[in-house]
């Protein structure tokens, strides 16, 4: 049994050892490159979808790729979630659901807004939002749902629709982590009444730095997309007059931004069809490692695999009595010792970020509006999510890359090793005195 690195054994990778071309992520290619050029020579930095140019043809290869008839392109991720609810009127203090398990900027396109966020706690098996739960925290206030496809699997977007449908709510994709995965056959952005991706450079679909995309099959609710996204001007006009239809902000998408993502585009299934295989032969090397839970694609949705979510099972492991945060947390050290980039994905669910606790950074706005008493947000209220958040880690970022196959091996080596070492490390788990991150002021929330 080789020795593990944490206790001075060999270490099974080597960052330096690891070709680049195996992890960089994005690819930059001469694509790219030439792609800059031309905006460069072509003069025309700021195009938009009126105008023809890069921004154009971007927004028709993606709602072509898609399948949504409208699609609008824009500065970023959070502007994009911010542009659809807009489109959508829905008035301030009216109250959204958000899944507890996201990134913030889920909930913040909402609160800038003037929208209350009401968390939703998650499916154990797919991570998104769980029907059921979004269910029983539907009131009179409530105007939409924005499901979140979190690492790139599509949400239970039939029960979600049916629930939507029901109440007259609005649904929102959340598919910033999902270009293009599918639903029922059906790929993202084309499964609720409008959708919204992010472009960031991590994205499976990554521009040089940030931007977004909204699609919908609504004409109307395009048009006001677009009328917001630049000062509420009218830019189906044949010269700019400077009015302003609606009190709106800037969110354009700059023409080499979207040159770069348009060579991106050319190989997103392309890279998408090596990563489906990268990320199998990984798994099927970790398959029989006994409390190691991989993955679960249910069959009817394919998994866009941004980010690879492993949780562990302290029952399974054969030490029922040690905390899932102290089995995660020697597991972690003993991982990264032996080269494997894991982390957390998320440190606290979100109701339980600093700035939702403390409603710090619009004076208490949106809450004021209807004059809701601060929420205790017991643990109890989100059980799968804190669950989730307290058993896992996750791969980010160097399974993206399509060449990553040699390197994703070599991760489920470092992985069967701990594996082998369990007998050295439960013990050390047994001894680690652990605390969830959130436990202190949700204890102190409760007794308020």
């Amino acid at each position: 049994m080789a020795k593990l690195a944490m206790f001075g054994g060999s270490r099974t990778i080597d960052r330096g050892s690891v070709p680049a071309e195996q992890i960089r992520w994005p690819i930059v290619t001469e694509a790219e490159h030439e792609s800059a050029r031309r905006v460069f020579d072509s003069g025309s930095f700021t195009s938009n979808s009126t105008g023809g140019g890069e921004v154009a043809a971007l927004e028709r290869e993606w709602a072509e790729f898609v399948g949504a008839p409208y699609c609008a392109a824009v500065s970023n991720g959070t502007a994009a979630i911010e542009l659809a609810l807009a489109a959508a009127g829905i008035e301030p203090g009216a109250e959204i659901l958000v899944p507890a398990l996201s990134f913030v900027a889920s909930a913040v396109g909402a609160v800038q807004r003037m929208l209350v966020p009401v968390f939703v706690d998650i499916d154990p098996v797919t991570f998104t939002m769980s029907p059921a739960a979004a269910k029983e925290l539907i009131t009179p206030r409530t105007r939409a749902i924005l499901v979140v496809h979190l690492h790139g699997l599509p949400a239970d977007m039939t029960a979600l629709r049916a629930l939507a449908d029901q109440h007259g709510l609005l649904l929102i994709e959340d598919a910033a982590q999902s270009h293009g995965a599918s639903y029922l056959g059906q790929r993202t952005g084309t499964l609720g009444d409008i959708a919204t991706f992010s472009l960031n450079v991590v994205k499976n679909l990554p521009t040089c730095g940030e931007g977004g995309l909204i699609t919908t099959a609504d004409p109307e609710l395009h048009r006001k997309v677009v009328l917001h996204r630049q000062f509420g001007e009218d830019l189906t006009r044949r010269e700019r007059d400077y009015v302003s239809r609606v009190l709106a902000g800037n969110a354009k998408l700059s023409a080499v931004q979207a040159a770069f993502a348009r060579c991106q585009l050319d190989r997103l299934a392309e890279y998408d069809a090596a990563r489906q295989v990268n990320v199998r032969a990984m798994f099927d090397g970790l398959a029989d490692l006994p409390g190691l839970l991989l993955p679960v694609v249910p069959e009817d949705r394919t998994h866009a695999w941004h980010i690879l979510r492993m949780r562990f099972d302290p029952v399974a492991m054969g030490c029922p009595e040690v905390a899932p945060g102290a089995l995660r947390t020697i597991l972690h050290r003993a991982l990264r010792a032996e080269g494997v980039p894991l982390q957390q994905y998320q440190l606290v669910p979100l109701p339980w970020q600093e700035a939702f606790r403390e409603r710090a950074g619009f004076g208490g706005y949106p809450w004021k509006l209807n004059d809701v008493a601060p929420e205790t947000h017991r643990a109890e209220d989100y059980p799968v999510t804190t669950a989730v958040i307290e058993d896992s880690l996750t791969l980010q970022r160097w399974h993206l890359n399509p060449n990553s196959g040699p390197v994703l091996l070599r991760c489920a080596e470092a992985m069967r090793k701990v594996w082998e070492n369990l007998d050295t490390l439960i013990p050390i788990a047994r001894s680690v005195e652990h605390r969830p991150p959130w436990s202190e002021f949700t204890e102190e929330r409760v007794e308020a």
